[in-house]
């Protein structure tokens, strides 16, 4: 779907088309009048009204009784359809035509909204999408067990564009086009969007998607290279090349020449992540420093980070403020990663207990805790889908909990923990429906209050609801 960029729409913009050209030429070419097309047309276009907004950012109508996600409509809109897929118990579909434009829509910023699905509401302004979030939170809360935060926390938002420092990019040679494609996956994610710049990723990458689809183009294994993947701390960012087959010397010299030339470290991926390789510089010293409280966090560049740099730093002050921790307070901290909310609670609480599946995660917290100067942290590699009941930091005593969990949630964990003694919990989300069944837990099972939630922009112009909620006994 590409739309106007000429400003903000007007209720009457009827004749804004979201299809492919040929597409456009058949609906154009049956017309009859204004915003009419013949009947064969009409039923293989249906007109609909737009009545909700889904969870991931598609617009709800129902046909016939069936309900349909509409990819590109806001509520309150007419539109014409387009199927994409149907199934028994939901049809999904994109925009054909625009008929009756909401009066929030607006022009969206990127060239490529609506082809790359790497941003579903840039139709939205900023202060809508976070009002859609948040609701799509209090409807996962009701749905799970008519369950309400006694007070809602004001939205927690960053930087609306150039916000991404990790990412990864899909990379194809096209044959008939003779070029390489970069981008994120299309729409129809068979395809790779072709783009030629991002802007909701850092500049220094974001603005140089063309130049890196030349580049590829013009190395021997352009047909070789399945991606890149970004990743950027405060001071550097680094590109890794994902490459089938060994790269030539002439290969290697034009990555490195291209990392040279724009201040990026170039990294090389042959296998798996072990076999990770820097090609320019030979040190790729990657991190993100957390003022407020005094730590710097050191990571690799297939390291999961928090996608969203001042978002992430607005997002553990919270947390620690909504824990109370106070200098006697021993605090445990599940699916810690490399220490992203435990070292900031080691600089508060008496002491730290850190829990994360992956075991490379788990030594680079135990290396950043080091570097830090931070002696009241410990950490543990355990996979917390399994009971861990038994283990001797499950069955220790703890004054406060914070749990980051998966989209899968913390289920598993919450048939053993919290123990008694604990009597505050804060709980990260990614997914707001995994968050509301494990607030049911807590409720129900737990003795727990749901206190208060809110929810966190860390993917503006996405559906993406990040979200943190306190729990009291």
């Amino acid at each position: 779907m590409v739309l106007s960029n000429s400003g903000a729409m007007p209720a009457e913009a009827a004749s804004i088309l979201t299809i492919d050209p040929p597409a456009q030429a058949h609906v154009m070419a049956a017309r009859v009048g204004p915003n009419t097309l013949s009947p064969a047309l009409s039923m293989q276009f249906p007109e609909t009204d737009i009545t909700a907004l889904a969870p991931d950012g598609r617009g709800i109508a129902t046909i016939n009784g069936k309900t349909v996600h509409v990819h590109g409509a806001l509520p309150g809109e007419r539109v014409r359809i387009r199927y994409t897929r149907r199934s028994r118990e939901l049809d999904e579909a994109r925009v054909e035509e625009l008929l009756s434009a909401s009066p929030a829509r607006i022009a969206p910023r990127c060239a490529h909204f609506g082809t790359c699905s790497g941003c579903s509401l840039q139709h939205l302004p900023p202060e809508a999408q976070i009002e859609a979030k948040q609701k799509v939170l209090a409807d996962s809360f009701a749905a799970a067990g008519r369950l309400a935060p006694a007070r809602w926390l004001a939205p927690l938002q960053d930087l609306a564009w150039g916000y991404r420092r990790k990412g990864r990019l899909s990379v194809k040679w096209v044959e008939k086009k003779g070029r390489v494609l970069v981008g994120f996956r299309e729409v129809d994610t068979r395809f790779v969007a072709d783009l030629a710049a991002c802007p909701t990723l850092l500049p220094q990458v974001g603005e140089r998607i063309g130049d890196l689809a030349e580049l590829v183009a013009s190395l021997d294994a352009k047909r070789e290279i399945p991606q890149i993947e970004i990743a950027a701390g405060d001071d550097l960012a680094a590109l890794t090349f994902r490459h089938l087959v060994p790269l030539t010397a002439a290969d290697r010299s034009a990555l490195a020449g291209f990392g040279q030339a724009h201040g990026l470290a170039i990294m090389l991926q042959p296998g798996g992540p072990d076999t990770l390789e820097p090609l320019w510089p030979e040190e790729v010293p990657l991190s993100f420093r957390l003022p407020e409280h005094d730590v710097e966090i050191a990571f690799r560049p297939l390291d999961f980070v928090q996608v969203n740099a001042g978002l992430n730093r607005r997002m553990i002050m919270q947390a620690l403020e909504l824990l109370d921790v106070q200098p006697g307070d021993r605090v445990l901290d599940l699916f810690c990663g490399l220490g992203n909310f435990t070292l900031p609670l080691a600089r508060r609480a008496a002491h730290v207990t850190g829990v994360e599946g992956e075991p490379t995660l788990v030594a680079r917290a135990r290396e950043n805790a080091t570097r830090n100067g931070i002696a009241n942290a410990e950490f543990f590699a355990a996979d917390l889908a399994v009971d861990q009941r038994d283990t001797p930091w499950a069955g220790a005593r703890y004054d406060k909990l914070l749990l980051d969990p998966p989209r899968s949630g913390a289920a598993a964990v919450l048939e053993y923990l919290p123990r008694a003694g604990t009597d505050r919990i804060v709980y990260v989300s990614c997914h707001p429906a995994s968050l509301a069944r494990d607030a049911s837990i807590l409720v129900e099972r737990h003795g727990f209050r749901l206190d208060a939630a809110g929810v966190m922009d860390m993917f503006p112009h996405t559906g993406h609801v990040e979200s943190i909620a306190l729990f009291c006994r």
